[in-house]
């Protein structure tokens, strides 16, 4: 306890609630000057309002002074702590505070409103103690009042002034029109940046009724219980100005910006993350002849694009939170089309998933080439010579493919000889026969083996993540290699023997057997297949997809041959491997299976291409030792010996592939074809194999950008898909398509629903984690020193991969094939490992965690056992 020294009084410092001394010394002068708190019993005033005595005001020797008027400070905020009681200068209570910028106080760019008293317009039909309440708490504010007691003279009043906030008293309807009040308010123009308040009884928030929607749907922005506290209403008010008015203002100002977007001459458009038209600038009505009522609201490729295959080039990096920038053809009324440089820009108004996209787009052909020629997905020239829009787009899909190509720290000879043709083309465009020159030396290079890429110099894999250099660096890197010639393909009148299958001979349980109608789905759980097979879903599913395809008829042997075949093949896989085992090799086969079955694949494949494309997916990681090339010719592996560090891994895969099917009678599924027959066989098995080394992923990539994303190629591949296009039938073209393909569907698990993406993932990385561990006890050296189990993100790794490898890959091959699922779920899971990644869940015992949340329910869950 402490005993007042002024007026003897005994008090405790507790009850006032503050950690600060009841008496502190100016620290400014040397005097003995003090103030006081406010608890000395000599003060004669009823009222109970704190009191703070500033250190000037008081006299000598401590003598008490009486309680002083407070002033409120219109920016008061109780968003901070009070501040610290200093004797040097005037103190507030707690409804004073610094004049100081609030944390809410934002402002678009250099945009902010204007700088003034806050207008309040108080509409009471009667003065009662509230309204008086309402009109003192204001005042305190600092606010500029205009009152009124009639809806007609409130209306004339706001329509003079435009009142930032309006007090309306809505508690009896009879005496006050308040709905007609607040409906005319919104009504006038200019209104955007008003804030009206409904004054309601406290009864109002206790029923269970209406009221309160109905004021909102009149117009009004809130409601507050009616009071008589000077301190609640002052709250209210500093409240309605923070979260409410400010708001409203800085909003307000972003009308400036729609007037500047109307004002530019290049045509701006606004879509959601849907591509669904949100604001269109009238540059963009102008110049391609829609108007803004018929557009907004429809999609971009309805409206907008010529070319729909251009929206999902797009959107593959503004999903992935990237610019793009590029050559759009356009749609232009009436009937007419016009090409512009594009730029687009995500935008995310909430959270950090994109939500709207922004494009910017410039017609003015003399300033498309300037802009293009700087830009990471754009062309580098536009080819003037033709007016078939159709071509302008194809060709547009094969440049942006190219220079995507470009834009990596990978180069191929290749690109950088198509990007300077396509220079001289363009500075070519007046002399046809120059052009026709042009064409024939790219038609040739096509044909030559110029596709082997090497890392650049210069750049190295420039990554911001370590792990990701790591990962990009450790599947690119490789010792030259000789040159594998093109495999060939006879037509189908030679190339198979066809006889009708015989089906039946193997019995299935009844629950691998339900699981397995849906074997061609995308969405197929192939771990599940895993689960019920007891770790044999090669044997099931590569035996259901051979009877799908036919191919003991093709290879004209029996269906037992066959699964005696998968028997050996799926013994030779590691079961103890994470990753590199007989569920991955049938889950390349399922992939496979789905390509084969598009159109597109059907019109050029036979059925030995088929059958032959299958059997390289079943064995294409046949005896993987879950390490990498690298590892094994790091620790000098007898397979490493064997193959002279070149393509150790896929060579060994295919060589093992025959020598296990050649060395058994019973498994033998090649034994009655006929010599050429089999040699084509062997080829197209051994072709695809060694495709899937992924140093040579450029290679194979850039090759097929190049040659089926061409003007004239594309404008084939729209032909009927019952027909031969002649880009087709060149048997190295159709050797390219299996290569990509088999390509895809080894490295599909991005692009897989989430679950799947997620699972596969984590075997990769525990794979890779196995490898690092046994190179630091063995002291080898590490192929992927990131790859370390104690601080590895998982997530930045697949972000990685896709970044440099899959997006690419699968947008060329959805552009070939239409298979637009593909990009749906690699996006999406992108996004998620996004996510992922900044909310920290980077570690293998965290992504195992999140396995078990709802986000990861299978998707075709286990159907009950059927009775039979």
């Amino acid at each position: 306890m402490d005993v007042c020294e002024h007026c003897g009084s005994v008090f405790s410092k507790r009850d006032y609630g503050s950690t600060t001394s009841l008496y502190r010394s100016d620290t400014v002068s040397e005097r003995n000057n003090w103030w006081n708190f406010g608890c000395c019993g000599s003060g004669n005033k009823a009222d109970n309002d704190l009191v703070v005595i500033s250190a000037t005001n008081v006299s000598v020797e401590g003598k008490y002074q009486s309680r002083k008027t407070i002033q409120f400070d219109m920016d008061a905020t109780f968003n901070e702590r009070l501040p610290s009681i200093n004797a040097s200068k005037p103190l507030g209570s707690i409804l004073k505070s610094r004049e100081k910028k609030g944390i809410h106080e934002t402002k678009l760019g250099q945009i902010v409103p204007p700088s003034r008293s806050l207008k309040i317009l108080i509409v009471f039909p009667t003065v009662d103690q509230t309204g008086e309440t309402i009109s003192k708490a204001a005042e305190k504010l600092c606010f500029e009042i205009t009152s009124s007691n009639s809806d007609l003279t409130a209306l004339e009043e706001y329509q003079q002034k435009l009142h930032d906030l309006v007090v309306i008293d809505t508690r009896v309807s009879k005496a006050l029109n308040y709905d007609t009040l607040c409906r005319s308010i919104r009504n006038t123009k200019g209104n955007h940046h008003t804030v009206i308040v409904a004054i309601v009884k406290k009864s109002a928030f206790e029923k269970d009724d209406n009221t309160i929607v109905s004021l909102l749907d009149s117009g009004f922005n809130r409601c507050m219980v009616e009071t008589t506290n000077i301190i609640t209403c002052v709250n209210e008010m500093i409240l309605l100005k923070h979260s409410d008015v400010r708001p409203l203002a800085n909003q307000a100002t972003t009308q400036g910006l729609y007037s500047a977007l109307d004002k530019c001459k290049d045509v701006v458009i606004v879509t959601d993350d849907t591509y669904k038209l949100q604001y269109i600038n009238r540059a963009c009505e102008k110049q391609l002849g829609i108007r803004q009522d018929e557009a907004l609201g429809k999609t971009l490729q309805d409206q907008i694009l010529f070319d729909p295959i251009q929206a999902s080039t797009i959107g593959s990096s503004l999903l992935r939170a990237k610019e793009w920038y590029g050559t759009v053809t356009l749609k232009k009324k009436p009937l007419d089309s016009v090409v512009a440089a594009c730029k687009a820009v995500p935008f995310a108004c909430a959270g950090r998933i994109p939500t709207h996209f922004i494009m910017v787009f410039d017609l003015n052909p003399s300033d498309n080439l300037n802009m293009l020629a700087q830009s990471r997905g754009s062309i580098h020239s536009i080819r003037r010579g033709s007016t078939d829009v159709r071509s302008i787009s194809s060709d547009f899909l094969r440049r942006t493919s190219l220079a995507k190509l470009n834009a990596l720290p990978i180069e191929a000879p290749i690109t950088k000889v198509v990007g300077l043709i396509d220079q001289a083309r363009e500075n070519a465009n007046q002399n046809p026969s120059v052009v026709q020159l042009l064409d024939k030396v790219e038609d040739i290079l096509k044909s030559c083996e110029l596709y082997s890429t090497h890392v650049k110099e210069d750049l190295r894999i420039r990554s911001d993540e370590p792990v990701v250099s790591d990962l990009i660096t450790a599947l690119l890197s490789k010792q030259p290699a000789p040159t594998l010639s093109g495999s060939s393909r006879r037509s189908s009148n030679d190339s198979s023997v066809f006889r009708q299958s015989r089906s039946g001979i193997l019995k299935v349980p009844v629950a691998i057997r339900d699981l397995l109608e849906n074997c061609l789905a995308w969405e197929f759980d192939i771990f599940r297949l895993e689960e019920i097979t007891k770790h044999r879903p090669l044997q099931y599913l590569g035996m259901t997809l051979f009877n799908h395809f036919e191919v003991a008829s093709v290879l004209n042997c029996d269906e037992k041959t066959l699964f005696n075949w998968l028997t050996v093949i799926e013994a030779n896989y590691h079961t103890e491997n994470t990753y590199h085992n007989s569920t991955h090799a049938a889950d390349v086969m399922q992939a496979t299976a789905g390509f084969l079955e598009k159109e597109r694949m059907k019109s050029i494949m036979e059925q030995l291409d088929e059958a032959t494309t299958l059997i390289a997916a079943a064995a294409h990681d046949l005896d993987h030792p879950g390490k990498s090339s690298a590892f094994l010719a790091n620790s000098d592996s007898h397979l490493a010996i064997l193959y002279n560090d070149v393509t150790v891994l896929e060579s060994h895969h295919a060589a093992l592939t025959f020598k296990l099917t050649l060395g058994d009678e019973r498994i033998n599924i090649f034994k009655n074809l006929d010599r050429e027959t089999y040699k084509m066989a062997r080829s197209n098995v051994v072709d695809m194999i060694l495709a899937t080394e992924m140093t040579k992923h450029f290679e194979h990539l850039a090759k097929f950008v190049n040659v089926f994303c061409t003007k004239s190629s594309s404008s084939d591949l729209d032909s009927d898909v019952n027909e031969y296009p002649p880009l087709l039938s060149v048997p190295e073209n159709v050797t390219l398509v299996k290569r990509m393909m088999i390509k895809c569907a080894d490295v599909s698990n991005p692009t897989r629903p989430l679950r799947l993406c997620v699972e596969w993932a984590r075997r990769i990385t525990e794979e890779y984690f196995h490898q690092t561990d046994e190179e630091k006890n063995k002291g080898l050296p590490v192929v992927m020193p990131m790859f370390d189990r104690s601080s590895c993100s998982i997530p930045k790794s697949q972000i990685g991969f896709v970044d440099y490898i899959i997006n690419d890959m699968f947008e060329a091959w959805n552009a070939f094939i239409d298979m637009p699922e593909l990009l749906t779920y690699m996006r999406q899971n992108y996004i998620r490992w996004k996510e992922l990644d900044e909310q920290g869940h980077t570690t293998l015992a965290e992504i195992q965690r999140l396995q078990a949340t709802p986000m990861m329910t299978p998707m075709f869950p286990p159907r009950p056992p059927k009775s039979d």
